[in-house]
This record gives structure tokens, sequence and C-alpha cells, in this order.
């Protein structure tokens, strides 16, 4: 049992309100695949994914154990796995889940064990590479593709996808609208061939928003569904679920001279008073929130970090607010100070969601 003070609270009507906001923009039919590999963008995919099992279409994770995880909490939705590996491909017939193949290697691999185990059927996806030039095969490869699927009736394509490279950036509109086109065209020959029409989707969050025309049969919701859109319109249309919370483990007295922390990096001017929380860069700070750089809440105040972020923990300085030890902390509780807590990190917002360490106590609040 995990017992940890420090909890991450996932907000459940954040994540409906958001998963609605992105529903109006879509035509009636089209269905929505939920991001929630990476634990959830930080929170918890399994919580998440039990939460909307019945409210979406499908589930993405990255690897195949994060699908194994969602299968053994119950989780029935059709799950595709983004990156499967040629050793995973057993675990994921043995799962019911359903692989991407991005190239010949992995995609003979798995033919090979369909045949062998035998399958019949067997629900699977193929990446076409548009411009990210990061997995997906070639439309060149259309014609080997579709000679070995025509070989076989052990396994049936149940989508063709793509991924766009810079959907948020509306100065690359012509590069993204190209990407689409080649997609569309890479489809269309895929069906002339094939003799029977699988799922098509290109879009993610940004491309909701910014190309919703393209939304062919469905679309796939990362981000969005965590409260961030692509600019700060869009976010304030959502709402914040990750919810971080500590409490005060320990107050000191610092007698000016002194200091606190690691390397003794914050040295008290005048008398201070500092609260010990239970948090640190091992639960997903990062190191340049220390010094005055970020802040947490206490009391609906805030209070700075002062010295090193350490490991396990952090030092804020309550000099000028009443508390006391065992009171709530607020690390984050607001798409604001996520913002802020990842503009000094000097980083973006995945990386400050997903950072959040798998140490720490994941709750969902419906």
């Amino acid at each position: 049992m995990n017992n940890h003070v420090t909890v991450l609270e996932i907000d459940g009507n954040a994540l409906l309100h958001n998963l609605n906001y992105f529903k109006k923009k879509l035509n009636e039919k089209t269905k929505i695949l939920a991001v929630v590999k990476a634990f959830g963008y930080g929170s918890d995919g399994v919580l998440v994914a039990k939460f909307l099992q019945d409210k979406v279409d499908y589930f993405a994770v990255a690897y195949t154990h994060e699908g194994i995880a969602l299968r053994e909490a119950g989780v029935k939705t059709p799950i595709l796995v983004l990156h499967p590996q040629i050793s995973n491909l057993e675990a994921i017939t043995q799962h019911h889940l359903e692989p991407n193949l991005y190239n010949f290697k992995i995609f003979e691999a798995f033919l090979q064990l369909a045949e062998s185990i035998p399958l019949m059927n067997y629900p699977l996806h193929i990446k076409f590479n548009t411009g990210l030039n990061r997995l997906g095969f070639c439309h060149t490869d259309i014609d080997k593709i579709i000679t070995k699927l025509k070989n076989t009736n052990r396994v049936k394509v149940q989508s063709l996808f793509s991924h766009l490279a810079a959907s948020e950036d509306l100065e690359e509109k012509d590069f993204t609208v190209n990407q689409i086109s080649n997609f569309t065209y890479t489809a269309q020959q895929f069906y002339k061939l094939l003799g029977y029409k699988p799922m098509l989707h290109i879009l993610n969050t940004s491309g909701v928003v910014n190309f919703a025309k393209a939304q062919f049969d469905m679309v796939r919701i990362g981000i969005g569904l965590y409260g961030f859109g692509n600019g700060a319109k869009e976010t304030n249309q959502l709402k914040n679920t990750h919810n971080l919370k500590s409490i005060i483990s320990q107050i000191h007295f610092i007698e000016p001279g002194e200091t606190v922390g690691y390397n003794r990096a914050f040295v008290a001017k005048n008398p201070t008073k500092s609260a010990t929380i239970p948090i640190g860069h091992a639960d997903g700070l990062s190191r340049k929130l220390g010094n005055k750089k970020g802040y947490v809440l206490i009391n609906n105040k805030k209070v700075k970090i002062i010295g090193n972020v350490c490991m396990d923990m952090i030092m804020v300085d309550v000099t000028k607010i009443d508390c006391k030890e065992g009171d709530e902390v607020i690390v984050f509780n607001s798409q604001k100070m996520l913002q802020d807590f990842t503009t000094v990190s000097e980083t973006i917002v995945y990386e400050t969601l997903t950072a959040i360490s798998n140490r720490v106590k994941k709750t969902l609040k419906k």
C-alpha cells in the first residue's frame, strides 16, 4: 500500500468536462481514442481508463505493459499499443491488445505469430509516416503490405493512422495540410487494394482544435484530456485534472547567518521560519524550482522554495504566514500553477505532468 502523504488527486469531473469539450468539436459519428500512456500523463492510467471506459471508444498506450495493466484492472475497451516491440507481441495477443505495426520487421513477426497460434481476424493497426519521421511505413510500401495481408485471414486491419508534426503551430499550417493530404492519398490507395475500409485517424488534441475537418473516423485526445489546449485561449476552456498536495512535516526557526539545505544554498539574512515538505525531485519537482524560483501554496498564500530541491523534500519560507506542522500544502492545483512550474523548469507541460513520480500516491475524485 502506498502511504506517501504526498498525493496526486485526479479530478474526474474535470476529465469529463474536457472530454465533452472536444466531443462538441466532432461529428456525431466520430470515435474518440483517449490517450492514457505514461501513467495517464503523470496521473494514473488505470484510474483514468476505468473512469472513462464507458465514455470513449478506444484507449492508447505507448508500451505493452501499460495495456496489460489496464486489462488486469478490468478495462475491456479496445486498447491500441502505439509502440510495441517484437518481444512483446505474444503478450499483446494474450491480453487482447491491438498492436500498431510500423515497419516490415514487426509486421512480418506479427503475421508469423498470428499463423503459429493461430489467430483469426486479429485486429491490428498500421501507421504511415507523413512527415514526423518517427515511426511508420512509407506510402510506397502499400503494395507489399497488401500482398502480405491478402495471403492471410489471421489478421484484420482495424485502422490506418498517422501523426501530425506541428498541429499546434499555425505558422506550420501548410506542412500540416500537406501531411493530411498525404495521409488521405495513402488511405485511398490502401482502400482500393485491400477490399475493405479500416478506420482512419490522424488528429491529436491540437489537430482537433485547428484542423477538425480532418477528423476522419476517429481522433486521439491526449494532453487536452488533462486540461491543456494548444494555447491560452483553448486551455482556458478546459479544466485542470492534476492536483498535487502534501503536508508540512516540520517547521524550523532559522537565525540570521544560518543556512538551509544542501550546499548551504539559502543563507538567512533575517530571522526566518521554514517549513519542510515531503516532496522532492524524486517525486517530479525540477531542481530549477529551488532558490526562490518556485513556490507552493499554504493556507492560500504563496511561499517560495528556499535552498536546493532535495530528493525527497523541499523547504519553503513561511516567515510571514500562520501555519503549523501537518497543514496542507498545495504544490499545484491549477493550470496557472502548472504553467508557472513549467516556465521556471524551462520545459513543457507534458514533461511537468509526466515527471510526477509513481511513488506519489494517486487517487481519482469523482
